[in-house]
């Protein structure tokens, strides 16, 4: 991960399979709420390695000076890090009319990425295709998000499988499952911030590739429960800048929960061997 080692020669990680950046898995996305360009910096310095996108939360990126929303903007993209505004605002340029525009304005700010949700505002299948269609046509990668933000409405598996096909058919490379950003009470979590296991169980039956996906994840015990079920190479969303390295660490083996799965499958594959230390 890092270019220097401070540990080298005295303990190594059990898993090396990490892929580095750009993957395609294990893809992490940090939901920013509004850090400073120096906390941004102090991020990047110590955890750029294990960051995939970096997406300025909601639309609070309409709020931002100029000169610090283009300076975050070419700071995350100066560590190879794809970087978006949150989906919100483009659902309120499409309320607008204005979706064209937003993504041609997004390109001449240095984004990368366009998220297309429908977490606020209810679009019709042709409003969620010209505001992929948009954002390709400006140059740019497209997420999509299914869900609602609304507690009240609760997430079909049918409905998810549907729009990933749709979604990827029209362009998207990635589609995102909401948690929004507290992970409770909304897309594949209940109220407590438990997954709903069946949704999640007949969604991944439906969709064999899992890196097509990615499931937003605010919690630390959301990330270890995802991570258990379907490996390091999850993509995880929504993680909290300051739960970044903690994140890595769990994926990496390096964190109680996953360290202990690691050490069994090391006993269970070299014997007892493996436990001495």
């Amino acid at each position: 991960m890092r270019a220097r080692d401070p540990w080298a020669g005295a303990v190594a990680e059990l898993s090396t399979g990490r892929p580095p950046k750009p993957r395609k898995t294990g893809l992490t996305m940090v939901i920013d709420k509004g850090l400073g360009a120096h906390e941004t910096g102090d991020l990047l310095d110590i955890a750029s390695d294990a960051i995939d996108y970096i997406k300025f939360a909601f639309g609070t990126s309409l709020l931002y000076p100029s000169r610090v929303l283009e300076k975050k903007i070419a700071l995350i993209r100066e560590r190879g890090i794809h970087v978006y505004p949150g989906g919100t605002l483009f659902e309120l340029a499409c309320v607008q009319g204005k979706a064209k525009a937003f993504a041609r304005r997004a390109k001449e700010l240095g984004f990368t990425v366009l998220e297309v949700s429908e977490g606020t505002v209810d679009l019709t299948a042709d409003d969620r295709l010209r505001m992929i269609d948009a954002a390709l046509a400006a140059g740019l990668l497209v997420v999509t998000e299914v869900g609602k933000k609304d507690p009240a409405v609760r997430l079909e598996a049918t409905r998810v499988v549907t729009q990933v096909e749709a979604d990827l058919a029209a362009g998207a490379h990635l589609v995102i499952i909401e948690g929004r950003d507290s992970g409770a009470g909304a897309g594949a979590y209940d109220e407590l911030g438990r997954p709903y296991e069946e949704l999640v169980s007949q969604v991944l039956q439906a969709l064999p590739r899992p890196e097509v996906l990615m499931w937003e994840a605010p919690q630390g015990k959301q990330q270890v429960y995802w991570i258990q079920r379907l490996g390091p190479g999850v993509n995880l969303g929504n993680v909290q800048p300051a739960d970044v390295l903690a994140l890595e660490a769990t994926r990496r083996a390096l964190r109680g929960d996953t360290l202990r799965d690691a050490l069994c499958r090391l006993t269970e594959v070299f014997g007892e061997a493996a436990e001495e230390c």
